[in-house]
Order: structure tokens, then sequence, then C-alpha cells
């Protein structure tokens, strides 16, 4: 917390190699991705309908607005605004149903790529290296191994009764919302509302993650790191804010992500709304965090 541009839940562990290890298949992680991008192409068609369409659109927003961006990335991972706990819980939970992981993997997999980028060099699966068919089989259906991995201290998060919860569970956590689902509407609002919900999530989430970190417009350049993130506009909206990511990369700690007129960032907007309602403090933005020696404008705004 004393750096708020810091990495905050990996601990500088000596030894420590980004780019030695070895890509390996996850079968839980494939199984799971491929299971929801199965269900979702095969009987998504079979199943539609305007209702259904339109729980997939309120309930895939819901859940990367709440979840992904707020709760997850801004929060957990970040800390970049401060809350009371049952909040920041409630946040947790929406993330665990993007179905990308529990909270527990999702610091240790962002942490991780985050440190290995600020070096001077890492292995292809955490820059997002390969050509785009061959990143998506890396990270949807394998993890990498590194052989000298660095260690990470999750303090009062892996401590958090709850949060072991969800990490053991979040998978079987989208069995009662089918229930719910299907009492409301059947398999089409199953399809729609949780397999559909899934897919656009876990695949969304990583093709923005391929194209920010291999094209796209820049406004910053980290000159001590060896892998720079890019925007994604035409996904600004979509993401809550996140594919702003060469913004990120240059105000990690930042609850506000998109920052030019254009930009825009619901993610910050929902933040800006808890501390309206006194649910909110403490929210860091580039203006009130400690200047980087290493950050460099590309072009004025």
């Amino acid at each position: 917390m004393n750096d708020p541009h810091a990495v905050n839940h990996l601990v500088q562990t000596p030894g420590a190699d980004p780019v030695r290890g070895t890509v390996r298949w996850g079968p839980a992680q494939s199984l799971w991705n491929g299971g929801m991008a199965a269900a979702t192409l095969i009987l998504g068609p079979l199943t539609f309908s305007p209702a259904a369409f339109a729980l997939f659109l309120g309930t895939t927003g819901a859940t990367l607005l709440l979840g992904h961006s707020v709760g997850y990335h801004r929060r957990l991972i970040h800390k970049s605004f401060g809350c009371p706990l049952w909040l920041e819980r409630v946040l947790v939970w929406f993330g665990a149903q993007a179905g990308l992981s529990g909270p527990f993997a999702i610091i240790r997999t962002h942490d991780l790529r985050d440190w290995a980028q600020r070096r001077s060099d890492c292995h292809p699966y955490l820059s997002h290296a390969n050509p785009m068919w061959k990143d998506a089989w890396w990270q949807l259906h394998c993890r990498l191994e590194l052989d000298s991995p660095p260690r990470f201290d999750l303090g009062r998060i892996g401590r958090d009764r709850f949060y072991r919860f969800l990490e053991a569970s979040w998978m079987v956590q989208q069995l009662p919302i089918a229930a719910l689902l299907f009492w409301a509407g059947g398999w089409s609002f199953v399809i729609w509302g949780g397999c559909a919900r899934v897919f656009a999530c876990v695949h969304g989430h990583w093709l923005v993650g391929h194209l920010a970190h291999n094209r796209g417009p820049q406004s910053w350049i980290v000159a001590d790191a060896g892998v720079q993130a890019h925007d994604v506009p035409w996904a600004g909206l979509i993401t809550m804010g996140e594919a702003w990511h060469n913004n990120h990369h240059a105000f990690p700690g930042s609850a506000r992500i998109g920052l030019y007129p254009g930009q825009s960032d619901l993610g910050f907007v929902f933040i800006r709304l808890l501390e309206r309602l006194g649910l909110a403090w403490d929210i860091r933005t580039p203006g009130t965090l400690p200047a980087r020696a290493s950050l460099h404008a590309v072009e004025a705004h």
C-alpha cells in the first residue's frame, strides 16, 4: 500500500525468473472454457429469443462492471479505492460469476503477468507475444509453469473465509444461478444468461488482453518495462473502461482508467456513484498518485 504503482501481492523473490518455463494443457480450465464455448455456439442459436438475448446483455454487463472491473480488478487487485468489507465481498462474488477463476487465482495470474511485463524480458505466455490463434490456445486452455516462480502473499484477502469459499467453489457458483434462470425462463435463459455470459466474459477478456499488448494507440511509455500496453478503443464501453490499457499500465493504482475525452469508463462512474452514497473513499486517480520517473508521454492531450 505504500507504493500505489507496485504489484501488491507478489513478493520480490531472489532468483525468480519470468522467462524460463513450460506451457502445459490445463484440463479443468480447458474443459470449462471449451464447454461454455460449445454450449453457446451450438445451443445458443437453437434457444435464442429476444428476452434471452436481453438477459445476456444485462447479466454480462452487470458481471463485467460490478465483478470483473470494479470488484476483482480495481478493488481486490489494485486497491484503488476503499469500501466496506461487505460491499467488497459482494463485488468479488460478482467477479467470480465472470467465470475466469476464483479471487486467489485471479490475483496470482494478474500480478504474475504485471510483474513479468515490467521486467526487461518475459515468457511469451505472459506478454501475449504469440500469433492470435496460439495465444488463444495458451491463455484459454493451458497454464504456464515457471521454473523459478516468485512467491505471493495475499495477506488479509488470503485469510478471508468467504474468499476461501469462493476460490474453492467458483465454478459451482454458477449452478444456483442456472437453477434460478431455468425457473425464470427455461433452457433459453440458462444458455444465454449462463453459458453465453461466461463465454463472452472469458473469451472477451482474452481477446482484449491480446490486442492490448500487441497493437493500438498509446499515450504513455513506461521506459523500464519490457512490455508496453496499447488502448483498444472499440472495446472501451463494453469492457467498462478496462480497454484503455495503455493508461492502466501508466497509472496501475488509479481507479480511473479512461482519462481523456471520448474514453468511456463506466467502472469509474460506478465508483464515483458509490462515493456519493458514502460507500467508497480514498479513490485514487492519476492526479493523486506520485510521479513515476520511468513514465513518458507519447503525445499531448
